[in-house]
């Protein structure tokens, strides 16, 4: 079985981040509030969306059997649009709510994903350029007004997913994760990007120690990582992005096999590699673990972690 641990679906972009609201423009591409236009999309995308119909069609293409469907403030919160796509194809797509924990509405919000909605766990996306950082400046995980989040996902046994984006920057909250860690001991955590790995760290020792930090928080029982957008962090390498395996088997040596999900970042990751060739990467960045170990990389870890009942 091969699950893709982290995707994302959405009927247009329609977001927020740290330069502004963030909106389709058609052909693959997107506005931000400071009037830049990026590209998020291949260009055949007349329409800058990615429906869950087109993500499945992606999936038959490449042989990935399940998606775990995420979501940020990039492309704009779309919970009922990712439910309604899981309730819609259960045997192919699972799913994580997004929330915003300092938003003044953000527990009726929690309510509605895991009462109304279904979903079994949420994921917050620090990310300063990106993500809540940008958006509500020095916020911390470990601020004790979220205490009533935690004790909630820890009672209800629900799932946490976290971006804290780049090494060094003020969401890279490794310690305040590793407090998390300690008092709610039950509390699944899954962080994403492997902790962005990338090689400007290579040549920084205080850079290389912070991430080899973060992923050493998987050697705890219920914290995992996923590996999504590497190539995307290797651009200037090129297909087939020979450092994300290098990456990879450090984290390997770090946690072990059990504790790492493979992921993509699509349809982000379409302007870096064809979805097959993403799904190839995969099998070649982990060549050199048992098959049994790959296998659980490949999928099992993502199905015992986000398939949970």
């Amino acid at each position: 079985m091969i699950i893709d641990a982290h995707a994302h679906i959405f009927p247009s972009v329609n977001g927020r981040i740290r330069a502004g609201k963030t909106r389709s423009a058609n052909y693959g591409k997107m506005t931000t509030g400071s009037n830049q236009t990026i590209r998020v999309l291949p260009p055949c995308a007349v329409e800058t969306a990615f429906p869950p119909e087109v993500l499945l069609e992606y999936m038959d293409w490449a042989g990935v059997d399940k998606t775990v469907l995420l979501q940020g403030t990039f492309y704009g919160e779309c919970n009922r649009y990712a439910a309604d796509a899981i309730r819609k194809w259960p045997d192919r797509l699972l799913g994580q709510a997004f929330l915003d924990p300092w938003d003044s509405g953000c527990r009726a919000m929690f309510e509605q994903a895991v009462d109304e909605l279904g979903f079994q766990g949420i994921k917050l996306e620090l990310s300063e350029p990106t993500g809540l950082s940008g958006l509500h400046p020095n916020v911390r995980l470990d601020d004790p007004e979220l205490s009533w989040l935690w004790n909630a996902l820890s009672h209800r046994q629900l799932l946490l997913t976290l971006d804290l984006g780049a090494i060094g920057s003020q969401s890279y909250q490794t310690e305040a994760v590793r407090s998390l860690t300690s008092e709610y001991s039950d509390l699944p955590i899954v962080i994403a990007h492997l902790g962005q790995p990338n090689p400007m760290m290579e040549d920084d020792e205080h850079q290389l120690s912070q991430w080899r930090e973060q992923v050493a928080l998987g050697c705890n029982e219920n914290v995992y990582l996923d590996t999504a957008a590497l190539p995307a962090y290797l651009q200037d390498e090129g297909y087939p992005f020979p450092s994300a395996k290098r990456y990879l088997k450090t984290a390997v040596d770090i946690v072990g096999p059990d504790k790492i999900l493979w992921g993509t970042d699509i349809p982000g990751l379409l302007t870096v590699a064809t979805y097959p060739q993403l799904v190839r990467l995969a099998h070649e960045h982990t060549d050199f673990l048992s098959t049994r170990d790959q296998a659980k990389i490949l999928g099992s870890n993502a199905q015992l972690v986000y398939g949970r009942p």
